[in-house]
């Protein structure tokens, strides 16, 4: 859109890169005494000696570098965005390519293309609403120094795997983002933190290790670790029965990642008890680090070993689709004590079905799909973490039936009797909090799919695909899969707006309590993920020009 000096290019992918690894560090530092003239309070008005910024507390302060880094990445990546060649996007751009450990021919390679674009726009943006969300909404825990560093941590590893071009870079900064997550979860997690964050620490370590076992076996068979080249190739150098066990070991890792049923069982607790900035990026871009590597990593470098994994991937998608609704059901189902947090967390499941679905069709349809799905995904599910997350801050609970209003059987008599308390709770949020109950209406319809909403594509361009799959693929097989994925749509829609009738609609309780609306900051960290969804389904042409030419030359033999 705007015509910006390669070498600058370079520059803003490596700073948005490094920029948040440079931010974690600062934010570690000690703060700078203050000079008030009471020593006794001087511990509590220092800002950070490399930000100078101001802030009334060091607590404060910290947020706010947190703030201010997550910015500056987020400009830069627009920055990028905007110099971006948009009428080139399967091309490389903005590329580093410098030796790193020759012995073993490991690069520092990094380039974007239409693919890896829009994921990085998303991690930037993401993060820092999660930031700004946190400014003025800290979590409950220990110290805010650690609780920014962790925050920036993640964003770089996270980048960084978008960004890489290198098989064992990928892997390090796959390998990056589960630290802080951990301790994001531990730490400044609700009940049953510590138990939620060994689960998935371990679940991840164990698939990474299989994982890494695949990417060797690559780089040591071909010659190369580079993706670039690899994906040129095009599988040609490896073997098929090299490619069958490479594709086997990298596809495990990237399942739990993703996470593919019955991969999935971390994820559900990781939601319920992570804070809630924690569940926004883990939905919104820790999941597309999955998907993102079977797209840029199997597809192109094994192509043979890829098409023959492909049906049982169907399958398992399929599943999962299905598992994850019906999962959905049984917890907004009145008196199963449902989670709403770990409703959405198994709608993930779900969603993310659709994404597996598509790429296993290996047509450029189905595979701009999953790309587009993965975008649509973390845009809504960020947001419905955050709603719930500010649901959870104004009543205490996400439990449905505690927020649930009561069905007419369960109201008072009119004897005189005291009404239960469980209606004195109830949150009718249409009438206590009209633009929060709103905006969650907003999230639930976006999530099931509606037409003109971000949603709506991705799983529909995904059921195309598996309509008329590759040419080597069993179309019957596939169109089974599509029908039984259509039905999960059905039950998508059905437990949405359940959830919707249970916590939204309703009338309010004689003397019930009003419920806070939404507050300025929130509307400035949640309006970006609204507009962006509406925007995605009213105008698909904006992401899906960008991603498929980029899937057409992948698919074809790599990337240029």
């Amino acid at each position: 859109m705007i015509d910006i000096n390669e070498s600058v290019m370079r520059f803003l992918l490596a700073f948005v890169v490094v920029g948040p690894l440079l931010g974690a560090l600062a934010a570690l530092l000690p703060s700078r005494p203050s000079p008030d003239r009471h020593p006794s309070r001087s511990r509590f008005a220092a800002p950070l000696l490399v930000t100078g910024l101001k802030g009334k507390s060091p607590e404060q302060a910290v947020l706010r570098h947190g703030v201010t880094v997550s910015g500056a990445i987020l400009i830069a990546a627009i920055v990028l965005a905007a110099g971006f060649d948009h009428d080139h996007p399967s091309k490389m751009q903005a590329t580093t390519d410098i030796s790193w450990i020759p012995a073993l021919h490991v690069r520092i390679h990094l380039g974007i293309d239409g693919i890896s674009l829009p994921l990085v726009v998303l991690t930037a943006l993401l993060t820092f609403l999660c930031a700004l969300h946190s400014y003025f909404k800290p979590p409950a825990g220990p110290s805010p120094k650690a609780f920014v560093a962790l925050l920036l941590l993640l964003e770089c590893g996270t980048l960084a795997t978008f960004a890489v071009l290198d098989l064992l870079l990928f892997f390090l900064a796959f390998e990056t983002v589960l630290v802080p997550m951990y301790f994001l979860i531990a730490r400044w997690g609700g009940e049953g933190r510590r138990a939620a964050a060994w689960r998935f620490i371990l679940y991840t370590l164990l698939g990474s290790v299989v994982m890494l076992l695949g990417l060797l076996l690559i780089g040591i068979k071909a010659g190369t670790f580079d993706m670039v080249a690899l994906a040129t190739d095009n599988g040609r150098s490896l073997t098929a029965s090299v490619q069958v066990i490479a594709v086997l070991a990298i596809g495990i890792g990237l399942a739990v990642k993703t996470p593919m049923w019955p991969l999935h069982s971390w994820l559900p607790d990781a939601h319920t008890a992570a804070p809630t900035v924690g569940s926004v990026l883990l939905a919104g871009v820790l999941l597309k680090m999955g998907t993102y590597g079977f797209v840029r990593i199997l597809l192109p470098i094994a192509p043979h070993g890829f098409h023959t994994f492909a049906p049982y991937l169907a399958a398992f998608a399929v599943v999962g689709i299905i598992y994850g609704s019906l999962a959905c059901l049984a917890l907004a189902k009145r008196g199963a004590k449902g989670d709403l947090k770990r409703l959405i967390a198994y709608s993930s499941v779900g969603h993310m079905g659709f994404v597996l679905l598509g790429i296993a069709t290996t047509t450029p349809t189905g595979v701009n799909g999953a790309l587009f799905a993965n975008i649509a995904h973390g845009l809504i599910t960020g947001l419905l973490f955050f709603l719930v997350g500010g649901l959870k801050d104004r009543t205490g609970t996400t439990d449905l039936d505690a927020l649930a209003l009561p069905s007419p059987d369960h109201r008072p008599s009119t004897s005189g009797s005291a009404a239960p308390n469980r209606f004195e709770t109830g949150a009718a949020l249409y009438g206590k909090a009209p633009r929060l109950g709103g905006l969650l209406a907003f999230g639930a319809v976006a999530s099931l799919g509606l037409p003109g909403l971000a949603g709506f594509w991705g799983e529909m361009l995904a059921l195309f695909g598996a309509f008329k799959p590759a040419a080597d693929l069993s179309r019957p097989a596939f169109l089974t899969f599509m029908a039984i994925a259509a039905f999960g749509t059905l039950l998508t829609a059905a437990y949405m707006l359940v959830v919707v009738r249970r916590v939204c609609m309703g009338a309010v309780p004689q003397q019930a309590p009003k419920l806070a609306d939404v507050h300025s900051f929130e509307f400035a960290a949640w309006t970006p993920l609204v507009a962006l969804t509406v925007l995605a389904g009213l105008w698909p042409k904006a992401l899906l020009g960008l991603t498929d030419p980029a899937v057409q030359q992948l698919l074809a033999g790599g990337t240029r």
